[in-house]
């Protein structure tokens, strides 16, 4: 991955145009890494631009962060030097950003992910050993010489701290305590972090937990907790769908389960679903089979069916 760094940063210092691109529905991984890296090229003098595909919006957990830079994808410009996608290596998760992806002179990959399409990208730079993109894309900053300004490093930081669930996750290594500690060293807050992503949300909030909550079932065979998130529910309380992303923390609670999955309702009858592993089962594996991926503890995938049905299906994944 060093060498990848290297080519990957000889051509962002070449480029005079670059976008950063994070993939549909963005989590703190995402958006900081697109963020941070659009602000790093644009404090170098370059033409810089962050997008994600529709629907084109920002949780306002979120709210903290400098997205001066980000701009819808119909905005961007159509000749682009190089453009890096983060935290993805799939091209369908980029949805209506991927034909900016498609036309860039240059197209660079930076991602931790082990789903990978193989001819996607001229410069891939992964390592899934890493417990975040915005791990990789801070080392590919300092790599050009760019400047890390403070709200970069909110940007760096808000990957990290969400991707490693606060530093709690396997993939948590020495070399991400490291990067953390320099990311404080340029002008971090961790309260403001903290306190926006994990300790606010919206009074409806409570009334949507509570109905996720109700509806849990434990399959003792298989020790997987699950649950459904409907549309009716946020509806009633006044919720956007981004707002309710922190809810497989609280499914995934139950102490007799091996694996938790939410189930949430998309607007065309399908479901997102979200997977998290205490690790003997490698969910990402079982993501992959409804075409989605992840990590081995955390992973997600979109389905049609009953939530029943997508269930069994997952039951039957794990044995």
């Amino acid at each position: 991955m060093i060498d990848q760094i290297t080519v990957a940063a000889d051509a962002l210092r070449n480029a005079d145009s670059v976008v950063a691109i994070g993939h549909i529905g963005p989590d703190g991984d995402a958006l900081g890494s697109m963020l941070a890296l659009a602000a790093a090229a644009r404090g170098a003098g370059k033409a810089a631009y962050a997008t994600f595909g529709e629907p084109f919006v920002v949780g306002k957990q979120f709210g903290f962060l400098d997205t001066s830079d980000l701009v819808s994808p119909k905005d961007v410009p159509e000749a682009i030097d190089v453009v890096v996608v983060v935290d993805t290596g799939v091209p369908s998760r980029l949805g209506s950003a991927l034909p900016i992806a498609e036309r860039a002179a240059t197209l660079i990959v930076v991602d931790h992910h082990l789903s990978q399409e193989e001819d996607f990208g001229d410069i891939k730079v992964i390592d899934v050993t890493a417990g975040a993109a915005a791990q990789i894309v801070y080392l590919l900053i300092k790599e050009t010489g760019w400047s890390v300004t403070p709200d970069i490093a909110t940007a760096l930081y808000t990957g990290v701290v969400t991707d490693t669930g606060r530093f709690q996750y396997q993939a948590t290594s020495p070399e991400v305590h490291r990067i953390a500690a320099e990311l404080l060293e340029a002008g971090v807050s961790p309260p403001v972090v903290g306190q926006r992503i994990y300790e606010q949300a919206p009074f409806g909030y409570l009334h949507v937990a509570g109905e996720v909550l109700r509806r849990s079932e434990l399959d003792l065979e298989h020790k997987v907790v699950w649950s459904v998130l409907y549309q009716d529910d946020l509806t009633q309380a006044g919720l956007r769908y981004e707002e309710a992303d922190g809810l497989i923390d609280l499914v995934r609670l139950a102490e007799e389960s091996d694996v938790a999955c939410l189930l949430r309702e998309l607007d065309d009858g399908h479901f997102k679903g979200s997977l998290r592993s205490r690790g003997r089962v490698d969910v990402s594996e079982i993501a992959a089979r409804f075409g989605g991926g992840g990590h081995h503890n955390a992973a997600g995938f979109v389905a049609e069916g009953t939530p029943q049905s997508i269930m069994a299906a997952i039951a039957g994944a794990i044995g």
